[in-house]
C-alpha cells in the first residue's frame, strides 16, 4: 500500500486545470494543488475513469459463460486464468481486476472530501462534488469488500477482517485490515454523507456516469440488501425509485439496450459490464442459454446475437454499454427483499411491472399466472433467476452467487476440466502479490 500511496501523491501534485480528455495522462511536472470547484470537477473526473473494469472479468468466474481456444485471437489469454480460477499466480498475460484502481478512485475521492470541503467556494457545485466524492467512495469499498473478502455475515462481521480503509493520505501507510463491520459502517457512513451533500436528482444522458440522489439510494439499497437487512432495503428503494421509476417496455422499443447509458433505464452509468474486447470470448453458456423462453423472453433476442461457435452478448461494442445501476435492478431489489420478508403479494405485484416490459404480452399474462400460485421459496427461485436473465453478462452474477448459493461450477478449456467446488475458498479473491508485498498486513 505504501507504494500505491506514493503514486497517487505524485499524481495528486501534478494535478493542473485541463480538459477531461487529458486529465488521466498528465505526468507530474508541478505541485499545482486543485483549489477551485473546477479543479475538484477535474479531480473527479479522474477517480470515474479511474474506476476498473472488474465487472467486465468477472463473467468469467460464473455459470454465464464458456470460453474456446481461439487460435486466430489471443484474448482468452487474459482471461484464461479468471475462467480457470488460477487466481494465487496468474500469468503474465492475465487481466488485473483493479485493486490498485479501486485504490486510486478513492483517493481522489478523499482528497475531493479533505481538500475540497476547505478550499472550494461554497454552493451547490460544492456541495454535488463532495456528494460525488462519498458516493464513489462507497462504491468502491462495497466492490472491494465483494471481490477481496468473503460475503458478510452479521454474526461473525465484528472479527471477520476486510479490506483496508484508506480515508486519509499517509505516505507510510501499512495499515492492518479492518473488519467487516467497520468496513459496513464506512460505507453506510460515506452514503449517509453523500445523502446530504447530493444535489443533482438525476444527471442528463452523457454526465450520467457521475453519483446523483437516485444513484446513492440505490446503491443503498444493494448494500442493505447483502447485509440481509430487507426493510431497510425497502426504505432505499423506495426512495430511489421517487426519483428513478421508468422501466424501459421492450416490446415497443428494442432500439436502445436496456444496458446503455441512454436507456431511460439508467441511474449510474459509470461501468461497463462487458469489455468490448472480450465479445467474442465470452461465448453464452449452455446453463444461461437454457435458462430463457427464447421464443417469448424478449431480452434474449435484444441481448444476445448468433455466431459461428454459438451465442455471444450484444450488451457491449457501441461504447454505449454502461450500467451500474438500472431501474429494474430496483424493482429486482425491491421483490427479492419482499420475498424475504414473505410479503409476498407486493412482491408478486412489484415483479409483474418487469415481467409485462420483458415478455411478449401473451407470455407475460402467463408468466403472472405461475407468479399467482408460487410460496415463498418458489417465489424466491423465480425472482433470482429473473435477476440471472435480466443482467446476464453485465457483470453481477458472480456477486450473487457469492452471496446466494456458491454452487458448484465447471469449466472446460481445451481438453481440460476445472471446477469450483460448492462453497469453494476461491469464491473469495486472494489480495494481489504486489499490494501483500507492499503491505504485509494484508
Amino acid at each position: 500500500m505504501k507504494k500505491i500511496i506514493l503514486i497517487l501523491s505524485g499524481l495528486f501534485l501534478g494535478l493542473s486545470a485541463v480538459s477531461c480528455d487529458d486529465f488521466l495522462d498528465i505526468e507530474p511536472q508541478g505541485k499545482v494543488i486543485p483549489k477551485t470547484v473546477e479543479d475538484f470537477r477535474n479531480v473527479m473526473s479522474s477517480a470515474y475513469n479511474k474506476y476498473p473494469r472488474h465487472k467486465s472479468l468477472t463473467n468469467f468466474r460464473t455459470d454465464e459463460v464458456r470460453i474456446i481456444i481461439d487460435e486466430e485471437s489471443t484474448n482468452f489469454l487474459g482471461v484464461k486464468d479468471t475462467y480457470t480460477y488460477q487466481d494465487v499466480n496468474p500469468g503474465k498475460d492475465a487481466k488485473s481486476y483493479g485493486y490498485l484502481q479501486f485504490y486510486e478512485s478513492i483517493f481522489y475521492a478523499s482528497q475531493t472530501i479533505i481538500s475540497g470541503s476547505q478550499t472550494m467556494q461554497p454552493g451547490d457545485q460544492k456541495e454535488q462534488l463532495l456528494g460525488e466524492a462519498y458516493g464513489l467512495r462507497a462504491l468502491a469499498y462495497f466492490d472491494l469488500t465483494n471481490l477481496y473478502v468473503k460475503p458478510y455475515d452479521k454474526n461473525t462481521a465484528t472479527t471477520d477482517l476486510a479490506i483496508v480503509l484508506q480515508n486519509e493520505i499517509d505516505i507510510e501507510n501499512q495499515k492492518p485490515r479492518s473488519t467487516m463491520a467497520e468496513v459496513y459502517a464506512q460505507i453506510h457512513s460515506d452514503i449517509d454523507n453523500a445523502k446530504k451533500h447530493l444535489k443533482v436528482t438525476i444527471y442528463e444522458e452523457g454526465k450520467n456516469y457521475r453519483f446523483t440522489l437516485a444513484a446513492i439510494y440505490a446503491l443503498e439499497a444493494k448494500v442493505n440488501l447483502y447485509q440481509k437487512d430487507y426493510e431497510a432495503a425497502l426504505v432505499s428503494v423506495d426512495k430511489a425509485l421517487t426519483y428513478k421509476s421508468e422501466l424501459q417496455d421492450i416490446n415497443t422499443d428494442t432500439k436502445t439496450s436496456v444496458a446503455s447509458f441512454k436507456s431511460v433505464e439508467s441511474i449510474l452509468a459509470l461501468e461497463e459490464g462487458l469489455d468490448y474486447s472480450l465479445q467474442t470470448t465470452a461465448l453464452v453458456s449452455d446453463e444461461l442459454y437454457n435458462i430463457y423462453d427464447r421464443e417469448n423472453d424478449l431480452r434474449f433476442a435484444t441481448s444476445f446475437e448468433k455466431v459461428r461457435e454459438g451465442y455471444i452478448s450484444k450488451k457491449t461494442g457501441t461504447g454505449e454499454m454502461k450500467s451500474s445501476f438500472r431501474t429494474s435492478e430496483l424493482y429486482i431489489i425491491k421483490a427479492e427483499a419482499l420475498g424475504h420478508l414473505n410479503r409476498l403479494a407486493e412482491a408478486k405485484s412489484t415483479i409483474e411491472k418487469l415481467i409485462v416490459s420483458r415478455y411478449k404480452p401473451e407470455a407475460a399474462v402467463k408468466v403472472k399466472q405461475k407468479l399467482s400460485g408460487l410460496d415463498q421459496k418458489g417465489f424466491i427461485s423465480f425472482i433470482l433467476d429473473e435477476r440471472n436473465k435480466e443482467f446476464a453478462l453485465e457483470g453481477h452474477r458472480w456477486y450473487d452467487l457469492r452471496r446466494l448459493h456458491q454452487k458448484q461450477i465447471v469449466h472446460k478449456f481445451g481438453n481440460e476440466t476445472f471446477t469450483l467446488s460448492e462453497n469453494d475458498l476461491r469464491y473469495t479473491l486472494p489480495f494481489p502479490q504486489e499490494a501483500r508485498e507492499n503491505n504485509p498486513n494484508l
